[in-house]
C-alpha cells in the first residue's frame, strides 16, 4: 500500500514533457479509478470473511487470532526478504510462488489489521473522546518517529509486481539483514509498532467519520465519504507540483512539517475513498448474501490486479521515512504505471537499437575485411 519514489523521478522526466504531462495524468486516474477501488474492494471482502468464518461468535478471540496470524506472517516476510529475492528471481517458479506470495501477504494484512483494529474497540471503545485522544496519540508518535506517510495507500500507491523489489520489505532503522539480532529486532519493531500506530490512526479516523458523517443515514454518509474523498484526490494531486516546488527550496524542521501536512491531507482524502467504497460495496452488491459477495468480491479483484500487474498493491509493508528522498521527491506519489511500462518499452527500444547498430558496424568491418587488397599494376 505504501512505496518510494527514490530515484524514479529522473528516469522518469527523461521523455518529452507533453508526454510525461499526459502520462502522469493517465497514471492518477488508473490509480484512482482503477486501482484503488480494486484494493479496497479486496480489503473489504477479505475481512469480511474472517467475520463471517474466524470465530465468530467470539469477537475477542477472533480479533486476537487474526492478529496473531497477520503480525506473525509480517514479521516472517519482513525477516525473510532477502532469502525470498535471491530464491525466487524469474521464471515460471518465481511467477507462481511470488503470486502465492501476495496471497497469503493480503490475507496476512487484512488479518494483523482486523485483530488489531477489534481488539482496540473492545479495550477503548468507540465514543468520540477516547476516539479522538487515541488517534491523536497515534499520529503524534508516527510524526516523532518520521513515519507518518506511512498512512497513506492507494490511490495514492501503486505497487507495480516487477522481479525488482517484489519481496522488499524496508525496516525502520534500515539495519542489514547480516546484523541478525539488530536485524530481527528492527523487523520486530518495524511490523508490530509503526504498523499498529497506522492501525490507531485509520481506526478512529474512519469511527470518527462514523459517528459524526449522518450517523442515522449510512447511504448518504458512505456517498459523502465518496465524493468529498474523490474531490480530496482531485485537489491533492493537482497541488502536488507546487508542493514539490516549496518542499525542493526548504530545508530541516519546515520542509518536514510541510512534507507531514501534504500527507495527512493525502491521508482525509484516502479514508474518505476507503470508507465510500467500503459501505457501498456493503450496500449494494448483494447484501442478503454476504458469503457469496464476498467470495465473488474477493476472487475478482485479486485476479484483477494479478492480471494488471499490480497485486502487491494489497500488501501493507514496509516503513517508509518522511522527506527521506532529495529535494521534491519526498511528496510525490508513487503512482507510476504506464510510466514505468512507457520506460521499459523505451530502454528496450534503446538496447535493440545499440545492439543492430552494432551488428550493422561489425558486418561493415567483416565486409571489408574479407574484399582482397587490389595492387595496382605499374605502367612500363
Amino acid at each position: 500500500m505504501r512505496g518510494s519514489t527514490a530515484g524514479l523521478g529522473d528516469s522518469l522526466a527523461a521523455g518529452p514533457k507533453a508526454n510525461s504531462a499526459l502520462l502522469e495524468l493517465a497514471d492518477v486516474f488508473f490509480a484512482s479509478a482503477v486501482v484503488a477501488p480494486a484494493v479496497v474492494t479486496y480489503w473489504k471482502s477479505t475481512w469480511s470473511l474472517m467475520d463471517l468464518y474466524v470465530l465468530p461468535g467470539r469477537p475477542v478471540g477472533s480479533a486476537a487470532a487474526c492478529a496473531a496470524f497477520g503480525l506473525t506472517c509480517g514479521f516472517v516476510f519482513c525477516v525473510y526478504q532477502t532469502c525470498l529475492a535471491q530464491k525466487l528471481r524469474r521464471g515460471f517458479a518465481y511467477y507462481v510462488l511470488s503470486r502465492l506470495y501476495t496471497c497469503v501477504g493480503g490475507a496476512a494484512c487484512v488479518g494483523a489489521w482486523r485483530g488489531v483494529w477489534n481488539l482496540l474497540n473492545e479495550c477503548t471503545g468507540n465514543s468520540a473522546r477516547t476516539l479522538t485522544s487515541t488517534t491523536a496519540a497515534a499520529a503524534l508518535s508516527l510524526a516523532a518517529l518520521r513515519t507518518l506517510r506511512n498512512i497513506c495507500a492507494a490511490p495514492f500507491a501503486v505497487a507495480v509486481d516487477s522481479p525488482q523489489g517484489y519481496f522488499d520489505v524496508p525496516t525502520m532503522f534500515r539495519t542489514s539483514s547480516r546484523e541478525t539480532a539488530l536485524y530481527i529486532l528492527d523487523c520486530l519493531f518495524s511490523v508490530t509498532v509503526v504498523g499498529s500506530l497506522v492501525v490507531f490512526v485509520w481506526r478512529g479516523s474512519w469511527a470518527l467519520l462514523d459517528i459524526f458523517l449522518y450517523p442515522d443515514n449510512l447511504v448518504k454518509s458512505c456517498w459523502t465519504s465518496l465524493v468529498v474523498g474523490y474531490a480530496l484526490v482531485v485537489l491533492t494531486f493537482a497541488a502536488q507540483a507546487p508542493v514539490r516546488w516549496a518542499v525542493a527550496k526548504l530545508q530541516g524542521a519546515p520542509r518536514l512539517l510541510l512534507a507531514d501536512v501534504y500527507h495527512l491531507i493525502s491521508f482525509l482524502a484516502t479514508v474518505n475513498v476507503w470508507r465510500g467504497i467500503w459501505g457501498l460495496l456493503d450496500i449494494y452488491f448483494f447484501p442478503e448474501t454476504p458469503k457469496l459477495s464476498n467470495w465473488f468480491s474477493h476472487v475478482i479483484s485479486l485476479v484483477l490486479l494479478i492480471l494488471l500487474n499490480c497485486s502487491n498493491s494489497v500488501l501493507v509493508r514496509g516503513v517508509y521515512i518522511d522527506a527521506e528522498e532529495p529535494a521534491g521527491d519526498c511528496v510525490e506519489f508513487p503512482c507510476h504505471y504506464l510510466r514505468l511500462f512507457f520506460q521499459k518499452e523505451r530502454t528496450k527500444k534503446r538496447r535493440k537499437n545499440l545492439v543492430e547498430s552494432a551488428a550493422t558496424a561489425n558486418a561493415r568491418k567483416t565486409e571489408e575485411a574479407s574484399v582482397p587488397l587490389q595492387i595496382p599494376e605499374e605502367k612500363v
